[in-house]
């Protein structure tokens, strides 16, 4: 079944040039063809027990066999390089004649894993065979919907309009969603093309005998007088501008106004606006001035219905500023000019295209601009840039300059320690101070702190020992206008506690230590990270520390820890040992009364009894009373009869320490 298809594609591809395969060697191919194969991670799928891609590679090694030395062929893959990125288009084969062999050797070696961009892989072999100039045909092989938010019934109609003859087929290879086989529907009628599908191999051959089956010369008919079309607009318009344009026409499926310039062909415009959305069309004027033409445009055939002439004219612009600036700062823009959607005023080294820019704010911002100046000093230009084209409109010399800055604190530091930073520099919005390695970059720092918030900066010492650098950053670039070097200190600590504990006791930890803000002591198992425990509490309450034990019992560590990165700075070995508790009470007693319970345990203030159904979590009960009302405790019993449990609970955790069963009559 392989070999039918094989035999059906061969006649697909020869027609795609304009010949048959019977007199494909004595005919010259008609313009040039690549075909897009799909090598995405989805052709690892299998049709009747075989992976799409060997399927691929058998169907276009057979092709090879037979292609006359005229044809001029290329391949373009997709999605065979790396997975998530939808750049992973490439040229494979370019377009010639006698490449059967680079061909069979590029599609060999394609091993799926990709996404699907199936619409800029057609957009990018147009390209490649110049479909604005020459006869194109793309033959897309794809298994499945684009991937990568590009609509290609878009760029079918728009690679339609521009190409001077320019065909799109499609194969649908095993696709079962609808939407993917509108999608893939779409690009092949936008363009002229056919677009067939096959759920497996029998059906893949049939439809690629289809495909080859040659259509019968139509009969010639007599020209069609063209639809009847007007467009009236100003007879000038300033250049950039968006103006009106009233117009009547067939209104046919993507038909456009456009402006053109006077002898360009239909297919050439500066700008256009499609008849679907009504009319007076809003059409862009160009970025040139001189003389134009306003075009109604049947989209088939690129031909112009109607045209009006239009001057397009310069426009006045003006950007004024100061003469100098420091470096980083936000100053004042004044300027005029025609405020055209998404034209800005930009800050630009002299020689710089005007699409090149250190920094832009939008003209609709109003006037004044508030216009950040570069992080490096040296001559540049304010500029009017008109969005359509970055065509520059009016520009004024600025000069940008050093500004001065410093950071002055101590030598060293204990690490973990918040240090007094004196500063002076530019202070503009979100600059900082910061410590960091010396040989780190002025975007990579231990901790910074905002010079908003004055001077002198409260900055915090890294956690680790060792030499360090405080810096004025400014937030542009992340530059570094100053520096000093700071030593960074380890500091002493110590916890001192009994050797065991009852779980759930509360217990006196002594400690020394830094005592920064947020540093805390905390129980935890012996291989547990710093930033797990099992209880803690803050140094900033005082030494000896209250720390409650673990419910469970077992070994552990009492630790110090630096609150930045959960540093440890100090342990000490603690054994966590079992606690007891028994119950007491009589065994039957009616539904709703209450009954009195004898108790012995730890008595830990929180500590509770409770009547839940038996096999119920700790947490889950119908009444409690705490045992710091001391023994006996009177309990209610549920009004509903049935046994229940008596228990005594841990608070910590709710653990269940004892149970006694009691018949509710």
């Amino acid at each position: 079944m392989i070999c039918r298809a094989i035999a059906a594609f061969l006649l697909c591809i020869a027609l795609a040039f304009g010949t048959t395969a019977a007199v494909a060697q004595e005919a010259p191919a008609a313009g040039k063809t690549i075909l897009v194969l799909d090598a995405s991670g989805s052709m690892w799928g299998q049709i009747d027990g075989v992976a799409k891609i060997e399927i691929a590679r058998e169907v276009i090694g057979g092709l090879l066999e037979t292609l006359p030395a005229g044809l001029e062929l290329g391949l373009t893959a997709y999605g065979h390089r790396e997975k998530g990125n939808c750049d992973d288009i490439e040229s494979l084969v370019a377009p010639a004649a006698g490449t059967a062999e680079a061909i069979r050797a590029a599609v060999a070696g394609l091993s799926p894993k990709g996404m699907t961009p199936l619409s800029h892989a057609v957009q990018l072999a147009a390209e490649e065979l110049k479909y604005e100039e020459h006869k194109a045909t793309v033959i897309l092989v794809s298994d499945g919907i684009e991937t990568c938010e590009v609509d290609p019934c878009a760029v079918g109609a728009d690679l339609e309009r521009l190409g001077v003859d320019f065909t799109a087929h499609v194969i649908g290879f095993d696709v079962a969603e609808e939407e993917a086989r509108a999608q893939l529907q779409c690009l092949a009628e936008n363009t002229g093309g056919r677009f067939l599908t096959a759920a497996n191999a029998d059906e893949l051959s049939s439809a690629l005998e289809q495909v080859s089956a040659a259509a019968p010369e139509p009969e010639p008919e007599p020209a069609a007088a063209l639809p009847a079309a007007t467009v009236a607009a100003a007879a000038e318009a300033p250049l950039g501008a968006t103006i009106p344009v009233d117009w009547t026409g067939p209104d046919a499926k993507n038909d456009y106004i456009a402006v053109a310039r006077p002898d360009a062909r239909g297919s050439d415009y500066e700008n256009y606006a499609y008849t679907r959305e009504g009319s007076p069309a809003q059409l862009l004027m160009p970025a040139e001035p001189g003389a134009y033409e306003i075009r109604y445009i049947r989209h088939e055939g690129a031909e112009i219905l109607a045209r009006a002439a239009i001057t397009v004219v310069e426009v006045e612009a003006s950007v004024s500023g100061a003469a100098e600036a420091p470096l980083g700062a936000t100053i004042p823009v004044d300027w005029t000019g025609p405020n055209e959607k998404g034209d800005y005023i930009a800050v630009a080294r002299p020689d710089a295209r005007g699409s090149d820019y250190e920094n832009y704010a939008y003209t609709r911002e109003g006037s004044p601009a508030r216009l950040l100046m570069p992080s490096e000093p040296g001559d540049y230009e304010l500029r009017y840039i008109l969005h359509q084209d970055a065509t520059i409109l009016a520009t004024a010399p600025i000069k940008v300059v050093a500004v001065q800055a410093s950071v002055t604190a101590p030598a060293e530091a204990a690490m973990g320690a918040t240090i007094a930073v004196d500063w002076t520099g530019p202070a503009e919005k979100n600059d900082y101070i910061a410590v960091a390695r010396p040989d780190a970059r002025g975007s990579d720092y231990e901790n910074y702190v905002y010079t908003r918030d004055g001077s002198p900066a409260k900055l915090l010492m890294p956690s680790e020992p060792g030499d360090y650098e405080l810096r004025y950053i400014l937030h542009q670039d992340a530059t570094i206008l100053a520096t000093a070097p700071i030593k960074v200190v380890a500091v002493e600590a110590s916890v001192a506690a009994a050797a065991e504990a009852a779980m759930g006791a509360t217990i006196p930890v002594d400690w020394t230590g830094p005592g920064e803000d947020g540093d805390y002591i905390a129980v935890a198992a012996p291989d547990a990270r710093g930033s797990d425990y099992e209880n803690y509490v803050y140094t900033r309450d005082g030494s000896p520390a209250q720390l409650l034990m673990p419910s469970a019992p077992g070994e552990y560590e009492i630790r110090y820890v630096l609150n930045q990165d959960a540093k440890v700075l100090a342990t000490t070995r603690i054994e966590v040992t079992p606690v007891a508790a028994t119950l007491a009470a009589a065994g039957r007693a009616p539904a709703g009364s209450a009954i009195e319970v004898d108790w012995t345990g730890p008595g830990y203030d929180g500590d509770y009894l409770t009547v839940a159904e038996p096999g119920s979590a700790g947490s889950d009960y119908f009444t409690y009373a705490y045992v710091r009302e001391g023994s006996p405790l009177r309990l209610e019993l549920p009004e509903a009869a049935g046994t229940y449990e008596i228990r005594y609970i841990l608070d910590q955790d709710a653990r269940i320490l004892a149970t006694l069963p009691v018949t509710v009559e």
